[in-house]
C-alpha cells in the first residue's frame, strides 16, 4: 500500500461538533479478551449500535486459553478467580453455576501458591534428597514473615532503605539471609539448605508476579496490589466459560477474528481526511480482492470521524472512538508504529517503566503416578544456588528456572498430570524448544530431584507460549522498580488529553489489566477496566441516549 505523510495537527477541528449530532458514534474495540468483551458488552447495553471488535487471533479470550483434555479442562492461561467478595468474575461464575463442582483442593482461603492446596509439598534437593517437612515449615514461617514486611512500605508509607535498591527481591533475600545466619540453633548444613530454599521461594514468587526476577519488582509499590477478600477458585469447566458468558450477548457479526491492526490514525481534521482518501483510493486500485475477515462497514471513508483504524489486511475503518485493550507487552513492542501521531511522552514513559514478563505452564501427563498419594507438588531446590545473587541462566540452562511441578487434583478429573512453572527469559527459551526436548529435560529434572532413575517420560506434553505469541507478548504486568501505580493511571488516560479542548474527546481509550491500578495482573482487573472505558463513553453520550442508557453493574 502506498503510504501518505499526514500532518497530525488538529487545532481548529470542526469535528468537535460531531458529538452534538444525533448519529450513532462508531466505536471500535481492539482485542476480544476479557477487557475488550466487557467493554463491548457495556456499550451494547447502553444503546450503542455501531460497535465493532477487532481480534488479531483466530479465537476470543485473550490470555484465557482453556484446552479440553478428555473430561478435564487444562488452563494454559488464567486459572484462578482471585477473591470472591465484590469480584465481578466470581459473581459471573457463581450466578451461572460454574463453581458447583469446584473441589476443596480448587478453593483456597489463604494466599495461594500457584495451584494445589491438598496434600503435602515435597521439597527435593538437586542431590535427590527430600527436605524434612518440619524444616520446610520452619523456613516457610520465616519467609512469610518477611513477605508481610514487603507489604508495609506502600501500605504504611514506610521509607525504603537504600540498601534494598527498592527491590522486593533484594530486600527479601538480604533480610531472610540475615535471619538464617543469626539463628544459633541451626547447623551450617541446615543454614545452607535454608538459603537454597530461599532461592526456590523467590522463583515461585517470580512466577506468581510474572517478573523475570523479584529483584525487578518495586518494593515501595508492592503493597498497592489489592487482594479481594474471600476464597480463590478454579472453574472446573474452564475459565473460557467466563469468556463465553461475556460474549453471549454480543452479536457474532460484531466480532471480527483474524483482524490484526497495524496502525491507529487519530486526531484527524477534515483536510486530513482528503489526504487519507487518496491513500484508500490508491489501495483499492492495488487490491481488488476483498480482504479476509469481516467487513464491518460499507465504506471506510465517511466524513466526520477523527480516527482511522488501519488493519493488516489493508482495510481502513473509520471511527469516532477506539478502545485499545492490547497487552502491555504488545504496547511495549509496537507503540511506536501503532499510533499516528505518536503517543504523548508521559504515556510512552509509563509503558516503558511498567513491567511485564512471561510465566508459562508445562503440563506432563503419565499413565501412572510416580509420586506418593499425599504429594501435591515437587519443588526443586538447587543446593548450589545458596549464595547466588541473580537467578538468571544462560539459554542452555533454561530448565533451572522451573521452580516446581504441581499435581493436578482430583485425579478422577485430570488423570495423572503434573503442571510445571517457569518464568522470565528462561520461559522464552523453553518456548523455542520442541516437545521432545521439553519432555526429556523435565524427565531428567524429575529423576535427579526425586532420586528415582526409573521415572518414565510423559506420554503427553502440553505447554503455553505467551512470550512468543505476537498478539500477547507476556503473561501479565507488574510494578517494576522505578514504576508506580501512577503509571497504570497514565497508561489508562484517554487521548487526546482533556486540555486539548478543540479536538474531539475520548478518541483513544485504554483498557486491560495493566491499566488497573489496584487489580493489575488479574482477570477481574481486565474486566473492570473494559467496563470503565465503556462507561466513559456512555457518560459522554448520555444526552444522546437519554432514557435509553443503562448503567453497567460495576
Amino acid at each position: 500500500m502506498q503510504s501518505c505523510e499526514i500532518s497530525s495537527d488538529s487545532t481548529d477541528d470542526p469535528l468537535s461538533s460531531g458529538l452534538r449530532t444525533h448519529r450513532q458514534p462508531r466505536i471500535v474495540v481492539i482485542g476480544a479478551g476479557l477487557a475488550g468483551l466487557s467493554a463491548a458488552r457495556v456499550l451494547l447495553k447502553n444503546s450503542f449500535t455501531d460497535v465493532t471488535v477487532l481480534e488479531a487471533s483466530d479465537h476470543i479470550g485473550g490470555r484465557v486459553q482453556s484446552v479440553q483434555h478428555g473430561t478435564a479442562t487444562l488452563e494454559l492461561g488464567a486459572t484462578w478467580i482471585h477473591g470472591a467478595n465484590g469480584n465481578p468474575v466470581y459473581h459471573l461464575a457463581e450466578e451461572n453455576g460454574l463453581l458447583e463442582h469446584t473441589t476443596d483442593g480448587e478453593k483456597s482461603e489463604g494466599r495461594i501458591s500457584l495451584y494445589t492446596k491438598n496434600g503435602v509439598a515435597h521439597y527435593q534437593t538437586s542431590t535427590g534428597r527430600r527436605i524434612p517437612k518440619d524444616l520446610v515449615e520452619e523456613f516457610s514461617d520465616l519467609y512469610n514473615e518477611v513477605y508481610e514486611l514487603t507489604q508495609e512500605f506502600f501500605q504504611n508509607g514506610k521509607p525504603v532503605c537504600a540498601e534494598s535498591q527498592n527491590s522486593v527481591g533484594v530486600f527479601t533475600r538480604d533480610l531472610v539471609r540475615k535471619r538464617i545466619m543469626l539463628d544459633p540453633d541451626d547447623s551450617e548444613s541446615t543454614k545452607k539448605l535454608k538459603l537454597s530454599m530461599l532461592q526456590q521461594y523467590l522463583k515461585v514468587e517470580s512466577c506468581e508476579s510474572s517478573s523475570p526476577s523479584m529483584d525487578e519488582v518495586s518494593l515501595s509499590e508492592f503493597g498497592e496490589w489489592t487482594e479481594i477478600p474471600g476464597a480463590h477458585y478454579v472453574i472446573p469447566e474452564g475459565f473460557m466459560k467466563i469468556v463465553e458468558l461475556l460474549a453471549q450477548d454480543i452479536p457474532s457479526h460484531t466480532i471480527c477474528l483474524r483482524k490484526p491492526v497495524r496502525r491507529l490514525h487519530w486526531n484527524y481534521s477534515a483536510q486530513h481526511q482528503e489526504m487519507i482518501a487518496k491513500c484508500i483510493d490508491t489501495n483499492r486500485d492495488n487490491h481488488n480482492e476483498k480482504p479476509h475477515g469481516c467487513q464491518p462497514h460499507e465504506d471506510p471513508l465517511i466524513r466526520g470521524h477523527p480516527i482511522y483504524v488501519e488493519c493488516e489486511d489493508e482495510e481502513w475503518i473509520a471511527a469516532d472512538h477506539v478502545i485499545v485493550t492490547a497487552s502491555l507487552g504488545v504496547l511495549k513492542q509496537n507503540h511506536e508504529v501503532m499510533f499516528s501521531p505518536s503517543l504523548p511522552e508521559d504515556k510512552v514513559l509509563a509503558i516503558e517503566k511498567l513491567g511485564i514478563s512471561t510465566t508459562d505452564k508445562i503440563f506432563l501427563e503419565y499413565e501412572e503416578p510416580f509420586w506418593s498419594p499425599e504429594c501435591n507438588s515437587i519443588q526443586f531446590v538447587w543446593e548450589d544456588e545458596a549464595q547466588l545473587e541473580q537467578l538468571a541462566y544462560p539459554e542452555e540452562l533454561w530448565y533451572k528456572k522451573i521452580c516446581s511441578f504441581d499435581v493436578l487434583y482430583p485425579p478422577e478429573r485430570y488423570g495423572y498430570m503434573l503442571s510445571g512453572w517457569i518464568c522470565g527469559q528462561e520461559a522464552l527459551h523453553m518456548e523455542r524448544c520442541d516437545d521432545e526436548t521439553v519432555a526429556e529435560t523435565c524427565t531428567e529434572l524429575l529423576r535427579r530431584f526425586t532420586g528415582n532413575p526409573d521415572i518414565p517420560k510423559p506420554w503427553r506434553v502440553l505447554r503455553s507460549s505467551w512470550g512468543s505469541n505476537p498478539y500477547i507478548r507476556g503473561s501479565y504486568s507488574f510494578t517494576r522498580v522505578g514504576s508506580s501505580g501512577g503509571d497504570c493511571e497514565r497508561l489508562a488516560m484517554p487521548l487526546p488529553y482533556a486540555n486539548s479542548t478543540k479536538a474531539p474527546p475520548l478518541q483513544i481509550l485504554f483498557a486491560g489489566e495493566a491499566t488497573h491500578r489496584k487489580y493489575y495482573s488479574t482477570t477481574h482487573g481486565a474486566l473492570l477496566s473494559g467496563q470503565r472505558e465503556a462507561t466513559r463513553l456512555a457518560e459522554l453520550y448520555q444526552d444522546l441516549h437519554r432514557g435509553d442508557t443503562t448503567k453497567p453493574n460495576l
